[in-house]
């Protein structure tokens, strides 16, 4: 009882009352089998068209087609979809993809096909072969059972919808919109209103309807698409909007990206389906949701409140849907939202790879692309950042490349003729409220995780460093890999124990309360950002540890020393000794020991990178591992539900204070580490840094 009463305490503060109210009478209703009263299952054949949609509206098929068209016409809801002869893309990459969906692959999470058969099956996981039962309501299917329900979850939103369409406007061929009314047809016979997994999370409910509408506008005029498909199309819409409308407050406690998506959802409903009963309440409690939301869950710096960079990615594909769709249909969204919107995708641009379109990764990645309109690597963010930026400024960031597509999609050919931005070269690289720190030198990036948290936290990773070195992520994130898995696969990538930082007494920096959520947030302070003795010098902290017995603090120092030299320190003091573990988490390159068996150098392809460790007690324990069979220590994932191989390298030991030290540098530099100071000599300059007792941590000479 007391151990349950200590976690209410820190819910209590991070969550607050009103969400511990509505989440308690929330599980009582599951529990109770309420809501599956509140929110009944039906079959398909309960509605039809006329108790659907609103009195006036014409209910002969054909005449109810032809209202459509002339409604859409009206509001420039139908695109340019006139395929350029030119395009800076390769076009027939779509058909390819789109080719394998009707042979019965299904692409996970953009980037792993699995064969499901067509149409697939909509209750397989497949890759434990597990089957959800389709009989079920959807209250009485457990969030985390035998199997991770986004294996089950994928398929059904959809999303080669959008490379059905890819295809069709490259080749006019009728069987892509054939495929489309089959799958639509097929999932709506085996999945009836509210029953079967694929209705049991809102937001999987809004992001097909999304995917679906986007389909149908773009296919309605084709042969394809008869008067009887376009009603049951309506009737689509109609369940699905009503589904997100009865738990909208459920989306709403998340304070999350589940919020923006349903509200999404039905905007998009009565900005596209006006004749639907209750259409004129989904645009409006969708519209007020869609305006506070990006108040409430984006920073003033461009940063996002769920701390993840994929996460981000998400929210702005939806409002950049919501921003387009609204100025088409002649409501336009305010003008705060478009600011907000603007100031991160400046954020997205600054900190991302312009050669490369990738972001140093951090926070949870669910394996998301919910507007998969391009040839481009799931990694890849120019897609977003140059139609965000268009959206706003109608000119261009990046000169042509596959990450046109979606400008044409969006907007119409004639955006890609949109000239190229003059933009003038930002020096900004702090951004405090979304806990980015970025420190350059000539050929090398560090990213540093620095965050006072004012939402919920999805990685336990204050002071965690990236390192980019010639192009090459060579010190990175660990990624995600599976929110629910089996042994230690249980969103253990989100520990401390796996970030570039360090940990005491094998502890987070956070307590986790289940796969999900964390408590006693630990608050990021930075002391210092500047230049010093010719060293660009970076040095902030963290609190976690102050919730032990023997409160430890963790102090991290990074020297820009030029020249592509790099130098972290790491404080550590408590009263009594702890276990401190310096780790850190290497791209899968080949490598070769230092002789003296305190680090590597890295083959980076075209540039070794020299790592060497150690610590001010010269002492400790030094291993390295790659991709360990029994724990989660040396693995890395870039996609969801994948993972690879990667070099983690580690220093334990065993004391009351410590400064640890990393070098990160060229192969033939040359260290010399006592208990007091550091030697660093390349290109016949010597660099020496001398540790103290301070907040500083050191001084140079």
């Amino acid at each position: 009882m007391f151990t349950k009463f200590n976690k209410f305490i820190p819910i209590l503060k991070s969550m607050g009352p009103g969400w511990i109210a509505f989440r308690a009478a929330y599980s009582f209703r599951m529990r109770t089998g309420l809501i599956k009263r509140q929110v009944p299952a039906y079959p398909w054949k309960k509605y039809s068209l006329k108790d659907r949609v609103i009195p006036g509206t014409p209910l002969r098929l054909n005449d109810y087609k032809k209202w459509k068209q002339n409604y859409y016409s009206s509001h420039s809801l139908f695109g340019d979809t006139s395929f350029p002869k030119l395009v800076p893309w390769e076009p027939q990459k779509a058909v390819q993809s789109a080719e394998r969906y009707l042979q019965g692959e299904v692409k996970y999470f953009d980037h792993i096909y699995k064969d499901l058969g067509f149409p697939p099956d909509w209750f397989l996981d497949p890759f434990s072969n597990i089957q959800y039962d389709p009989t079920r309501h959807w209250s009485e299917i457990p969030d985390y059972g035998e199997s991770d329900i986004k294996f089950v979850w994928e398929a059904s939103r959809l999303s080669q919808i959008y490379t059905l369409v890819r295809a069709y406007t490259l080749t006019r061929d009728e069987k892509y919109p054939q495929a489309f009314w089959t799958i639509l047809s097929d999932w709506m016979q085996k999945n009836p209103p509210g029953l079967g997994p694929n209705w049991k999370d809102g937001q999987e409910v809004a992001l097909r309807l999304m995917a679906a509408t986007f389909g149908y506008l773009v296919f309605f005029n084709t042969d394809s698409s008869t008067p009887q498909q376009i009603e049951m199309f309506s009737l689509f819409v109609a369940a699905h909007a009503q589904r997100i409308l009865q738990n909208i407050d459920y989306a709403i406690s998340t304070k999350s990206n589940h919020t923006i998506s349903e509200a999404f959802g039905l905007w998009l409903t009565g900005t596209v389906f006006p004749e639907l009963k209750h259409s004129n309440q989904y645009h409006q409690v969708g519209r007020e949701l869609l305006e506070s939301q990006i108040r409430d869950q984006f920073f003033e710096d461009g940063g996002y409140a769920m701390y993840s960079i994929n996460y981000q990615r998400f929210a702005l594909h939806i409002y950049l849907i919501a921003i387009n769709l609204g100025d088409k249909a002649g409501k336009p969204f305010s003008q705060q939202m478009r600011q907000i919107f603007t100031n991160s995708i400046e954020f997205l641009n600054h900190i991302m790879d312009h050669q490369t379109g990738e972001m140093p990764q951090f926070g949870s990645n669910d394996g998301a692309l919910i507007l998969p309109l391009n040839n481009c690597d799931f990694s890849d963010y120019r897609p977003l950042v140059q139609a965000g930026y268009y959206l706003i400024h109608k000119e261009r960031l990046f000169p042509p490349g596959e990450w046109d597509e979606d400008l044409f999609w969006l907007f119409g050919p004639s955006a890609l003729e949109a000239k190229i931005a003059q933009l003038p070269t930002s020096n900004k690289m702090a951004y405090p409220d979304a806990g980015i720190y970025l420190l350059e030198s000539d050929h090398s990036q560090v990213m540093v995780r620095c965050v006072d948290f004012q939402s919920r936290p999805s990685h336990a990773d204050q002071l965690h460093m990236d390192l980019w070195w010639y192009g090459k992520s060579i010190a990175c994130d660990a990624g995600t890999y599976l929110y629910h898995g089996h042994g230690v696969w249980e969103n253990s990538l989100s520990g401390s124990d796996v970030h570039n930082t360090v940990t005491v007494d094998n502890q987070d920096q956070m307590t986790r309360l289940s796969r999900i959520t964390w408590l006693d947030w630990a608050k990021g302070k930075v002391f210092s950002d500047h230049s010093e003795d010719g060293f660009q010098v970076w040095n902030g902290n963290h609190n976690g540890y102050q919730r032990l017995k023997d409160p430890v603090d963790h102090q991290r120092s990074i020297f820009s020393l030029g020249q592509d030299r790099w130098l972290v320190l790491d404080h550590l003091q408590g009263k009594s000794s702890h276990n401190y573990r310096l780790h850190w988490l290497l791209a899968d390159f080949p490598y070769q020991l230092l002789d003296n068996g305190s680090g590597l150098i890295v083959d980076s392809e075209s540039h070794p990178c020299r790592i060497q460790i150690g610590s001010s007690t010269m002492g400790g324990i030094f291993s390295i591992l790659r991709a360990d069979p029994q724990s989660t220590r040396g693995w890395r994932s870039r996609y969801y539900a994948q993972k690879e191989p990667a070099i983690s390298l580690v220093l334990d030991l065993v004391q009351q204070e410590t400064f640890f030290w990393t070098f990160f540098g060229q192969s033939g530099d040359e260290l010399h580490a006592n208990d007091c100071q550091i030697e660093i000599t390349f290109n016949g300059e010597t660099r020496r840094i001398i540790f103290l007792e301070s907040n500083e941590n050191f001084s140079t000479t």
